[in-house]
């Protein structure tokens, strides 16, 4: 189920701290419930795409020592679990918010078409996990029940969109010519293209990103100083950048920028002076 990954479900908090909500208990325990089925939820597409892709994972430099395609987690097993989280996930999110739980069966429903057929499609299969990380943060803005900036669900899409696309740029160029056999859709990719778009996906996020700091509701957080954290939004662009043009490093950079040490710094010193201007200043 990957737990590494679910610092991906801290999406799920944003609308709470940017709707300066972070003080309100009953709005912090919503937001936490809801990240943690979001973690069940994203557990359950794990396993349900470690089921589906076993035979290519074994042909893969490091996916191969995964549970279950190493053998260690039976086929069947994982398939009772990743039904038992999907569905708990949505019923307890029912009862948290409706519109909460569609937001997950949404979420579910995608990854099912992504693990199914939308994976072999190429720019599809960014778009989809783009989308996925947009729904997390509407999940968390229906969860707490707060209305949040469309340019802040625009920064996460791109983001998102921009990762998916330095994850694939990385795995073409750590192949070494064996690229279809660990994901079909690679041979549709050229590194070239993968490089431009990325570039041009950088320039719409830091772009939509200057759009949120500068926009009028950042008055409404006491401060016109949110301008001062593009610089952190710039350098985090290009950190990233440079860990997926390591091909020297098998692990893909989605998973090492978590620990990255300038990428994890300029992370911090981005949260610390946010949180500072929202909620201090």
């Amino acid at each position: 189920m990957r737990p590494h990954q679910w610092v991906k479900n801290a999406f799920v908090l944003a609308p709470l701290v940017f709707a300066q909500e972070l003080t309100n208990l009953d709005a912090v325990l919503r937001a936490a419930l809801a990240t943690a089925l979001f973690c069940a939820a994203s557990g359950a597409v794990y396993l349900m795409n470690d089921c589906f892709d076993v035979e290519k994972d074994r042909a893969h430099p490091t996916k191969r020592h995964r549970p279950i395609p190493s053998g260690a987690l039976p086929v069947p097993t994982a398939q009772r679990v990743a039904v038992a989280a999907a569905i708990g996930s949505v019923g307890i999110g029912a009862v948290l918010a409706p519109l909460f739980a569609v937001a997950v069966a949404a979420y579910l429903a995608v990854n099912v078409a992504y693990s199914r057929s939308l994976k072999h499609v190429p720019y599809i299969d960014v778009l989809t996990i783009a989308f996925g990380f947009l729904v997390r943060a509407v999940a968390g803005a229906l969860a707490i029940d707060v209305p949040v900036s469309v340019w802040l669900f625009a920064c996460t899409f791109l983001l998102a969109l921009y990762l998916g696309m330095g994850k694939r740029r990385h795995e073409l160029l750590a192949a070494e010519g064996n690229a279809s056999k660990q994901r079909r859709v690679l041979d549709a990719y050229d590194p070239s293209q993968l490089t431009m778009a990325m570039l041009g996906t950088a320039l719409a996020t830091t772009a939509a990103y200057t759009a949120y700091a500068v926009e009028d509701h950042s008055l409404d957080f006491g401060t016109d100083r949110l301008p001062y954290t593009i610089p952190f939004c710039v350098i985090g662009l290009l950190r990233f950048f440079r860990l997926s043009s390591d091909a020297s490093d098998p692990d893909s950079p989605t998973e090492r920028m978590v620990t990255d040490p300038p990428f994890l710094l300029n992370l911090a010193a981005w949260g610390l002076l946010m949180l500072y201007l929202i909620y201090a200043s």
